[in-house]
């Protein structure tokens, strides 16, 4: 009866990791969704900086830097404000790159090594699970059934090694000790 709990043990695991990887490329395509809408956004902002700033004969760097010399401390959280928008926006925009770059089977690798955080929630807030009928959905399925089935499996085991220890003790229950 045992031997069968431990099998179903080990299957219910299995099966729930493949449903759970197999959502990875899902999340994937729903973040680069999002991720696409916030390059958009923030694309249309520096677009607007960058113009006002060559309309005043600047270039980027400068007028950030008119912002860092303000007298005023507004102007100055002001131009840390835009500075940091144009960071995430770069960042984002490489993020992009390596996204539609790698093969659909890698990209959720390339979300889960540096996730935008931001992105990411949303993502996840608005998620909607995904039958994975993909070739990357079936893979990561075939990884999570295998990865989590193994762990369960080899915790199986292990549990069955430390009984065998115990049952090896002496009949008082003591063991022997050194």
């Amino acid at each position: 009866m045992l031997r069968w709990l431990g099998r179903l043990a080990v299957g219910i695991a299995a099966a729930f990791g493949a449903l759970t990887a197999s959502q990875l490329p899902e999340f994937a395509q729903q973040y680069r969704q999002r991720l696409g809408g916030a390059l958009d956004e923030m694309r249309q902002v520096v677009a607007d900086f960058d113009a006002d700033a060559e309309r005043n004969r600047l270039t980027r760097a400068e007028a950030l830097d008119r912002y860092r010399a303000a007298g005023e401390p507004f102007l100055r959280e002001q131009g840390g404000s835009v500075a940091a928008s144009i960071d995430r926006y770069e960042t984002l925009a490489e993020q992009r790159v390596r996204l539609e770059s790698a093969p659909a089977l890698m990209r959720p690798v390339v979300i889960l090594r540096n996730p935008d955080t931001r992105v990411a929630r949303g993502a996840w807030q608005d998620y909607e699970p995904g039958l994975p009928t993909t070739p990357a959905g079936l893979v990561w399925a075939a990884l999570g059934f295998f990865l989590l089935g193994g762990l369960v499996s080899l915790l199986r085991q292990l549990g069955g090694i430390m009984r065998g220890k115990r049952s090896q003790r002496s009949p008082d229950g003591l063991g022997s000790r050194h």
